[in-house]
């Protein structure tokens, strides 16, 4: 009987029993066999295996783990001072209060040689008044335990200082006479004219008095919740309203424009910026204790003011004037992180003028106060960049380039923190990328290919080159140099022209800005061996700094084959006139222009060679005019410094050739985006905007505001 066929004996062994028994026996077998061998030591070491070394799940954990740009940094708010917004804001019209408490403390400063008073009596005295405050808040909140506490009046009074409280006492009798009359009247409202607040406006700012500075405090806080008020939404202890639209106005536009002045009057402060030091002196001094309820009403007035304002002037007077106020809100811990909070705000979502005056509000916290509010600033403004990015559209670019600027400028506040937090950053584009090339997923490459991604790496390539010369940054050089080759090696199809162009533009700007050589040539000339049919239609207009990726049905046509030989001559362009003056570009551009040749040659389309012919030409003239002033000179390549000093005094007149033809070169790609930014979609949406803009900024205060440096 001859063998049997190759499907009889699949057949054999998966249905005949037989062929199954003899299967099971022996698997049983080498199940036993296996059991006896394993023993104590054997289990101990597979133990201390599975720690050192990684098993295959959780490789495969790794694999699917999930990154998030805007998670790196945590901000911690847990030192939160509970006491800081306990109460509504509302200040006692009982300006007896306020006058008790300064006579205390000049009383207390007039003595403080030690006669009448010890510095330990002075700290309880100041803690017995901060408390008899907030039993009198409670007395309004709970009458039951008002009543409660009257039972005890005689045993707390027994414990007071009679010389030093006697006009607090008459403080709490005229108050709870304020508080019952209240009571009766609360359906009841001031009408507040102009006459009124000019008169509180002429004994401020003349004679500082403090009931007309509380009552102008009072109607300011009314003003600031006006918009609330005509909601319908019920705000505490407001009793004023307004006549007419000018009393309005006048009240808010005097406090926002004097209340620092006269703070800093009654607390003998000068109008300049005020160090930590002179703060913490300032906080315990006695003066501080008698007018912070003053000052923090109209801090938080402000700050609700700027929730309910949405007009750009109001706005900006606002912003300005508060951050003139920026010592007092450091002293309320709260309070300045609510205002960080609005800050950030503006600056990230409403552009323009606005924005500006918002983060010079953050800059100013950064840089004065950087041991203790630095690393919010940052990990806010950074969080608040990175949710903007998640979804851009062309109008939007300028703002994002706006906040990239500014961000940079913050980070170059304190450059030694910011490394340490740029380099966390960094390491997560770096693990992001390495996750992307080695699962080769769907949802990983995406993460890549998003505006988020782009716009980290475009945020710190220019905080790498703005302070490159001044540190050493070159870890983070070498790492976002690498990240970005890996990026133009994962996505090198002609679909994503524009994400290589911008790699290619940030390596120009990081060899120009350090002065080390990047090789870009290859990853320029790759954009001409891209496989399209020359010739075709038109197509639509292609602006490659407005996206990352091109839809499939332009690449066929005639304006994605014109963006790739003129993309390639400008950043080729551009990488050579780094090196134009350099001894070793003979040497440098003898490969590029090999390939070049090669495609001018291969090409059929008269304008794509003309444009081509005429780069090879150039980069030949000063080839030749370099190889002729490296055969005069007689110093080795091993001499750094004479290399270094090579042709530098014509780098500086800028009389080489090559130096004109990049100048003409770069006119003409300006004009050409210029071109193809009005022919795009929603330009002339942009264009108002833009002239909106304009006029808003000519309009505020009768002049600009202030510059930040690197906002075009």
């Amino acid at each position: 009987m001859g063998k049997l066929g190759k499907k009889a004996r699949k057949f054999a062994k998966k249905n005949l029993q037989s062929v199954l028994k003899r299967k099971r026996k022996t698997n049983s077998m080498f199940k036993k066999r296996s059991s006896k061998r394993r023993d104590k030591n054997d289990i101990e070491e597979e133990e201390e295996d599975t720690k050192v070394m990684p098993n295959v799940r959780r490789s495969k954990c790794k694999d699917i783990e999930t990154f998030s740009l805007d998670a790196v940094f945590s901000d911690d708010d847990s030192n939160a001072i509970g006491n800081e917004s306990d109460s509504d804001g509302y200040l006692s019209e009982d300006s007896s209060l306020y006058v008790a408490q300064s006579d205390v403390a000049n009383h207390l400063e007039d003595n403080s040689g030690g006669s009448a008073f010890s510095s330990q009596n002075k700290e309880i005295s100041l803690e017995l008044v901060k408390e008899k405050k907030q039993l009198e808040k409670l007395k309004k909140k709970d009458p039951a335990f008002s009543k409660f506490l009257q039972s005890y009046d005689k045993k707390l009074e027994s414990f007071r200082n009679k010389d030093a409280y006697a006009d607090e006492d008459e403080m709490s009798i005229d108050e709870t006479e304020s508080v019952d009359r209240e009571s009766v009247d609360k359906n009841k409202s001031l009408f507040l004219s102009s006459s009124d607040v000019d008169s509180w406006c002429q004994l401020v700012t003349e004679q500082q008095n403090l009931a007309a500075l509380t009552s102008l405090l009072n109607g300011y806080r009314t003003a600031c919740h006006y918009r609330a008020q005509s909601s319908g939404v019920i705000i505490a202890g407001s009793r004023h309203r307004f006549q007419s639209s000018e009393t309005f106005c006048k009240i808010l536009i005097f406090t926002l424009n004097e209340a620092d002045n006269i703070f800093r009057k009654l607390l003998g402060l000068s109008k300049s910026t005020i160090k930590k030091e002179k703060l913490s002196e300032l906080k315990s001094s006695s003066k501080w204790n008698a007018f912070k309820p003053l000052i923090k009403s109209y801090l938080r007035s402000s700050l609700y003011l700027l929730n309910q304002v949405t007009e750009t002037e109001i706005l900006t007077f606002s912003l300005a004037r508060l951050r003139a106020s920026m010592a007092f809100f450091v002293a309320f811990p709260s309070l300045l992180r609510r205002l960080v909070k609005i800050a950030v705000h503006f600056w990230a979502t409403d552009g323009g003028v606005v924005s500006s005056h918002a983060f010079l509000i953050i800059q100013d916290l950064a840089s004065v106060y950087a041991s203790n509010w630095f690393d919010a600033c940052f990990v806010k403004t950074y969080k608040s960049f990175i949710g903007n990015c998640q979804f851009v559209e062309p109008d939007q670019l300028k703002h994002i380039q706006f906040l990239r600027n500014s961000f940079v400028e913050l980070c170059s506040v304190d450059v030694q923190k910011s490394t340490r937090k740029a380099m966390v950053s960094i390491q997560q584009l770096a693990k992001m990328l390495q996750q992307a090339i080695q699962t080769k997923k769907k949802e990983a490459v995406k993460n890549l290919c998003s505006w988020q991604y782009i716009s980290c790496i475009d945020v710190w390539v220019m905080f790498i080159s703005a302070n490159v010369r001044d540190y050493d940054l070159q870890p983070l050089l070498y790492m976002i140099v690498q990240i970005i080759n890996g990026v133009t090696v994962l996505f090198s199809g002609p679909r994503y022209l524009p994400l290589r162009v911008k790699c290619i533009q940030w390596l120009n700007h990081l060899s120009s800005s350090s002065g080390v050589f990047i090789p870009v040539a290859s990853l320029v000339l790759d954009v001409l061996e891209y496989k399209i049919g020359e010739g075709g239609k038109h197509g639509k207009a292609i602006s490659l700094s407005n996206g990352i990726k091109l839809p499939k049905q332009i690449l066929k046509s005639r304006n994605f084959q014109e963006q790739c030989i003129l993309s390639a001559v400008e950043l080729l362009s551009a990488h050579f006139s780094q090196w134009s003056y350099h001894v070793s570009f003979p040497d440098l551009a003898t490969m590029p222009l090999i390939r070049l040749r090669k495609f001018h040659e291969a090409s059929t389309v008269e304008s794509f060679k003309r444009v081509v012919k005429r780069f090879i030409d150039q980069v030949e003239q000063n080839i030749e005019f370099v190889q002729k002033k490296r055969d005069e000179v007689a110093f080795s390549p091993k001499d750094q410094q004479s290399v270094e000093l090579f042709l530098q005094l014509a780098k500086q007149s800028g009389s080489n050739p090559f130096s004109q033809y990049y100048k003409s070169i770069m006119e003409k790609a300006v004009a050409r985006n210029l071109a193809l930014n009005e022919k795009l979609p929603g330009a002339e949406k942009l264009h108002k905007k833009i002239k909106k803009l304009s006029n808003n900024v000519k309009n505020v205060n009768g002049g600009q505001p202030e510059r930040i440096s690197g906002s075009d």
